[in-house]
């Protein structure tokens, strides 16, 4: 039987996290406007929705990479989390909030399991 360090699971679930972060955060910032719908009413009465989303985009893209590094792994998983956690809250249920719940448990489980030998910050500590 073959075995398979279970190590690699937690590395390939903080990368895929990240990319799908990355991913989510270009398209922001690539098409603002095709997510301006996403922002809650409450929030477009203080700033411009297109500011925000930038901004979301912004947020994403750069935590994403931290992710995707490996650096602050913990702190920056627990940030994603939450405000997929608030995003999930913010749309209501339909299938977008399970999926973006799915998303947002599968990053606190980056947060629970911490940094990996792969992350970078094990190679240069800050």
């Amino acid at each position: 039987m073959m075995k398979i360090n279970p190590e690699y699971g937690y590395v390939f679930l903080r990368v895929n996290i990240a990319l799908v972060f990355i991913w989510f955060g270009v398209q922001q910032l690539y098409a603002p406007m095709e997510w301006t719908s996403f922002v809650p009413e409450f929030f477009g009465k203080f700033v411009s929705s297109v500011i925000l989303v930038i901004g979301n985009g912004i947020v994403e893209v750069l935590f994403g990479m931290l992710l995707l590094s490996g650096f602050y792994v913990r702190f920056v998983a627990f940030v994603l989390a939450v405000h997929l956690f608030g995003i999930a809250l913010s749309v209501g249920y339909n299938p977008i909030m399970v999926r973006d719940v799915g998303l947002a448990c599968a990053t606190f489980a980056v947060f629970l399991f911490g940094d990996d030998r792969w992350c970078l910050e094990k190679r240069y500590p800050a």
